[in-house]
């Protein structure tokens, strides 16, 4: 066990090293999506809408998280 957790960091950044590049290629597509469409709101819009979306979701589950081991600890002491 000692073993795995030792080379945990190293296999977790050799994982994000080699998908960077497919992390990164999507950002291109979003770019021409959003050039693409009109100035009318419609597709931007929604475009804009969907990346605040999805980047709301992870700082709402970290908070739950750390709310809970706030109150795990609170109630420990």
């Amino acid at each position: 066990m000692t073993t795995v957790r030792k080379f945990l960091p190293l296999v977790l950044a050799l994982v994000a090293v080699f998908a960077w590049e497919q992390a990164t290629g999507q950002c291109v597509m979003c770019k021409a999506v959003a050039e693409d469409s009109a100035d009318d709101g419609g597709l931007g819009a929604g475009l804009n809408r969907g990346i605040l979306y999805l980047m709301a979701v992870p700082y709402i589950l970290l908070s739950a998280l750390f709310f809970v081991i706030y109150k795990k600890r609170k109630s420990a002491s």
